[in-house]
């Protein structure tokens, strides 16, 4: 029942993601009408430069919000604590504490970096 009341909860949260992608995404359809309305000499190919600008946009959010769904759903399958629960206990946390989270934290990120670099090249 837990499970469901969280879900309920981010749904009724998350409408203006929801709103944006359905905006953009509509956008998309009727742009390059609107761009070749609006100048008539316009080359085919030059609007299409922003409609990937604007599906690169899209896609971008559709797999943010696809990690952010498969987050929680692991999240509460392992059962770890509500995320709310975790911000009120981490400003709870000393002022040196929280640097050294937020430190610990971007070490990782650039150790992370530098790991995806390397294997890049």
């Amino acid at each position: 029942m837990d499970v469901l009341k969280v879900s309920a909860l981010n749904a009724k949260a998350n409408y203006k993601v929801y709103l944006l992608l359905l905006i953009l995404f509509s956008l998309w359809l009727f742009a390059q009408r609107l761009i070749m309305h609006a100048d008539p000499t316009i080359g085919f190919i030059d609007p299409n430069i922003w409609l990937l600008l604007l599906l690169s946009m899209i896609a971008f959010l559709l797999v943010v919000a696809l990690c952010w769904w498969i987050l929680q759903r692991f999240w509460l399958g392992l059962g770890f604590p509500a995320l709310g629960y975790m911000v009120s206990q981490f400003k709870q946390l000393l002022l040196w504490q929280q640097l050294g989270f937020y430190w610990a934290s971007f070490a990782l990120l650039l150790w992370a970096a530098v790991g995806v670099l390397s294997a890049i090249l």
